[in-house]
């Protein structure tokens, strides 16, 4: 089974895809977001290519599980892409992905990773892997 998990941003999207017998996620390219809205004909195209069994949206939460200003908005991403594909999107929480996706960029080429490297989409691996891990 196909899954697309989108970390969600005001400026930048990321964007992995995985499969759940290995559970195992890729890093895509990231989408630009102004003011957190992707080009729709973008997502639309991810989704044609891949044909996912559903979607997984990045759930920002503080450290003690409550909302942060950003959460609400992750949630009507995750609304809209709902409304306009038709398809079941899940969220799922995302606390520390972005830091760990830093980590993981670092530890591999340390500050001229950051430059070069996707940290949203590494971000959206770690969502998607994380929902794997939890269930599949």
């Amino acid at each position: 089974m196909i899954v697309i998990a989108f970390d969600f941003g005001m400026k930048k999207i990321g964007v992995a895809v995985g499969e759940n017998f290995l559970n195992t996620g890729k890093a895509l390219n990231e989408l630009p977001a102004r003011n957190g809205n992707p080009n729709w004909k973008d997502i639309k195209c991810l989704l044609n290519i891949w044909k996912p069994k559903f979607l997984i949206v990045g759930l920002p939460l503080n450290l003690d599980g409550t909302k942060q200003n950003i959460t609400k908005k992750a949630e009507r991403f995750a609304f809209l892409l709902n409304q306009k594909f038709n398809i079941f999107v899940k969220l799922h929480d995302e606390r520390l992905s972005t830091k760990e996706a830093r980590s993981i960029i670092f530890s591999k080429g340390g500050f001229k990773a950051f430059r070069k490297n996707k940290i949203h989409s590494t971000s959206a691996v770690i969502i998607l892997e994380s929902w794997f891990m939890q269930y599949a």
